[in-house]
């Protein structure tokens, strides 16, 4: 695999993506960025209901669930560098996050027609570090996290649409119920900030948050 000429990538290194999102892995590919997976814990339901609960600010939201799934990984895969992400959509103060069934998608595709919204992806980098004997996590050594938003523009959506939409199942696993990168892309008038981190994935922020913990890594280096 050719690397990106973007980012000073270490001879060895491999991401490891906390995430089974198949768009979050088909990103990295594209900018070429060699990773492998992993999927985080449980960590993130009872997380998002404490912190719903609390009123948190949407974009403070986002950032702690993607660093508790990178840090989820992170704990048992120490040594390894990991990317945590989380995407949000947010419609007058809401948060709306994927739908619990096709009624729930209705209503946020319903909420979401004909009007402007943002989008949110937080990332997250997290390495933990071990001990000399290599095999025991012993604190956290890289923490980083960033969040990125685009605001959205949607068309006018027939109920009828609406509800094809649904049927053709894209819409059950997204924030907000839809894709830009399928079926859902006729839906979207305008976008106004980086398209990848409605995909789920800012790229050129992970790139310098990338460089940033990189460089941070090779000044620790003896």
């Amino acid at each position: 695999m050719t690397t990106s000429p973007f980012v000073a990538w270490p001879e060895g290194e491999v991401l490891l993506l906390a995430s089974q999102s198949p768009r979050r892995a088909d990103l990295l590919a594209l900018a070429g960025l060699p990773f492998d997976v992993e999927r985080p814990g449980d960590v993130e339901a009872e997380l998002a209901a404490a912190l719903g609960a609390a009123g948190t600010e949407p974009e403070a939201y986002a950032l702690a669930l993607a660093r508790a799934k990178a840090a989820d990984v992170a704990a048992r895969c120490p040594g390894r560098l990991v990317l945590g992400a989380d995407t949000i959509v947010v419609v007058d103060g809401d948060v709306l996050e994927k739908p619990r069934d096709r009624a729930d998608a209705a209503h946020l595709l319903g909420r979401l027609s004909g009007r402007r919204h943002t989008v949110i992806t937080a990332i997250a980098l997290s390495r933990a570090a071990v001990d000399g004997a290599g095999d025991e996590v012993v604190s956290e050594d890289l923490d980083l996290a960033v969040a990125e938003s685009t605001e959205v523009e949607f068309l006018p959506l027939a109920r009828a649409a609406i509800d094809d939409y649904i049927a053709t199942g894209e819409p059950m696993d997204k924030a907000g119920a839809y894709g830009i990168q399928g079926y859902g892309a006729l839906m979207v008038r305008r976008v106004e900030g980086c398209y990848f981190n409605v995909m789920g994935l800012p790229l050129a922020r992970l790139g310098l948050l990338l460089g940033q913990a990189l460089a941070g890594d090779a000044e620790r280096t003896p």
